[in-house]
């Protein structure tokens, strides 16, 4: 019952709080494994609640899992959200593009009002989490805006850029490169390996607006695709079994999923011109 009460987002040290319960630390930290089990199954919780509603702060979560029957607080809540990489969606008063984040340039964004149709004028990319038994992953994805191919992807253990720039890379060499590359403001994207890689291809960079995701509205959508049809319907062993599940699916989503905003065609039907049977 003691080990309970201790809680890490305290700013008291766990060493002082077990001290202060009359408990060994060993004691707490054999809970440990125990305790990482626990918070990987609110993150796949929080993970559904946030693709349902991205506007959803670490405030309301923690109140729909308290209705689901979990012990959790705000503070664990928002951490976990931290961990994932995630944060609530909701509209800013200011936002000055000018200022770069965390050290690196922010660029504005360049689709407003913009119909693209062609394929390889806009490609897009985005990041989510990955549920997996023991752990979880990241997974990256680039996409062209206009057929919703999805030209490569990356599976990661860490949110580093480098499997990011990986993706980028493997797009480019492949299908040449786009005239404007957009993504959110993530310091991944955000990283000068990352930027460089497309400036010096000859591509214009372009942002979303920080806490828009609907100026990244497709592969927004590939994610709720993707987690609906394949993640959530799955029980990944490792990171090496999500990657041939991810193989699999991709390979069906680009050269098989008829969607209807492509007039059922398929997107690789549409990015290279064929015509629906």
């Amino acid at each position: 019952m003691k080990k309970q009460m201790v809680e890490k987002d305290q700013e008291i040290s766990i060493k002082q709080q077990c001290e202060l319960l009359g408990l060994v630390r060993s004691t707490y930290y054999s809970s440990d494994e125990r305790e990482k089990e626990r918070d990987l199954e609110i993150m796949n919780r929080i993970d559904e609640i946030f693709l349902e509603d991205a506007t959803q702060g670490s405030r309301k979560i923690a109140k729909m899992l308290q209705r689901k029957g979990f012990i959790i607080g705000r503070k664990r809540v928002r951490r976990l959200m931290r961990r994932m990489g995630i944060e609530a969606v909701y509209p800013r008063k200011k936002i000055n593009l000018s200022v770069p984040g965390s050290g690196h340039k922010i660029y504005p964004y360049l689709l407003k009002n913009k119909e693209i149709t062609e394929p390889n004028r806009v490609w897009c990319a985005d990041i989510t989490y990955i549920r997996i038994e023991k752990g979880f992953g990241y997974l990256v994805a680039i996409m062209d805006w206009a057929s919703r191919k999805v030209l490569s992807w990356r599976l990661s253990n860490t949110v580093e850029s480098d499997f990011c720039v990986e993706a980028l890379k493997e797009a480019i060499q492949n299908y040449g490169s786009p005239e404007i590359f957009n993504t959110d403001q993530g310091s991944q994207f955000t990283s000068q390996v990352f930027t460089q890689v497309n400036l010096s291809h000859g591509v214009k960079i372009s942002m979303d607006g920080k806490g828009r995701f609907m100026d990244n509205i497709f592969i927004e959508r590939l994610w709720r695709t993707l987690k609906y049809e394949e993640v959530y319907l799955n029980a990944y062993e490792s990171l090496e079994d999500c990657r041939k599940s991810m193989s699999r699916y991709f390979e069906r989503y680009n050269s098989r999923r008829l969607h209807q905003s492509l007039n059922y065609r398929t997107p690789n039907e549409y990015y290279y011109g064929i015509k629906a049977a």
